[in-house]
């Protein structure tokens, strides 16, 4: 029986072989290797990553999609929102063997997360790390992203297929239209790159938009900040973006009592990542 998308799922099939193909050459999945593959689908990409790899696990929210990806032997399905799963008590199981299968996560109550244990911050991070690979569905994929961003310390890499102008605001570089909040965001803990271009007519149905595929590799050596400094600093610093930064990031710093030196002459575009950094490293608890 085919398979109707669902425009609340955001749900659009990738259909062109020879995409499949590139994207698989790209993520270049190596036999026995942890993966999580968020939004299977009909299983284009999943079938030839699982045949690959020899198991895959999958992350599904559409429940007539996880009974049928259920019914192949090779697949680990986890029923449930991303946004719900803790992916690094997911990468523990995977990584110590253990069975997932058929897991579904349900709402988080308290500090229990939908896979068991404790939330990602209060829980150590484990050895092994799992790649991480997707079309993601664009509606909800800056969600996706930063909630992953909760759990990059188990995580090796990530190809992503998303929108080319999310691709292009994740990329850029300061002094662009693109650079953004989500740019600098991101950027401070991934090497990030555009890899492939795809078109509109590589999926049933086609979307309105151009795709793209990126690749993200948290760095080895990350700065050291307070996540909620940093995320505050940069929010206020693009809130107008349109306005040099005296008139928002400086009223922020001198809440805060800071007296260093920073150019607050400049819109927020202008500033370079290791610069957003530093100034948070300064006024952080």
């Amino acid at each position: 029986m085919k398979h109707l998308p669902r425009k609340r799922f955001g749900q659009h099939f990738l259909s062109d072989s020879a995409i499949i193909d590139a994207i698989v050459q790209a993520i270049a999945p190596q036999p026995g290797e942890p993966m999580v593959e968020i939004g299977p689908g009909l299983a284009a990409l999943t079938q030839p990553l699982v045949e690959r790899l020899g198991r895959l696990t999958v992350v599904e929210l559409d429940r007539d999609l996880a009974v049928r990806l259920r019914t192949h032997p090779q697949l680990e399905v986890v029923e449930s929102d991303v946004l719900k799963v803790d992916f690094t008590a997911l990468a523990e199981r995977l990584c110590a063997g253990v069975q997932v299968r058929d897991i579904a996560a349900g709402p988080s109550q308290g500090d229990v997360s939908p896979l068991g244990g404790q939330r990602p911050a209060q829980r150590r991070s484990v050895g092994a790390r799992i790649r991480v690979v997707g079309n993601l569905p664009y509606n909800i994929s800056s969600p996706i992203l930063f909630h992953l961003l909760d759990h990059v310390d188990v995580v090796q890499d990530q190809h992503f297929m998303l929108q080319k102008e999310v691709i292009d605001r994740m990329v850029a570089q300061p002094a662009t239209a693109d650079y953004g909040r989500l740019s600098v965001m991101l950027q401070w803990r991934y090497a990030m790159e555009n890899v492939l271009f795809v078109p509109p007519e590589c999926f049933d149905p086609p979307p309105r938009v151009d795709s793209a595929v990126v690749r993200m590799v948290p760095l080895a050596q990350p700065p050291a900040i307070d996540f909620r400094t940093y995320s505050d600093l940069v929010q206020t610093s693009f809130s107008q973006r349109r306005k040099i930064l005296r008139n928002t990031l400086g009223k922020w710093l001198e809440a805060r009592g800071f007296s260093g030196e920073f150019d607050l002459q400049r819109r927020a575009e202008e500033v370079p990542v290791a610069e957003y950094v530093s100034l948070a490293q300064a006024v952080q608890p």
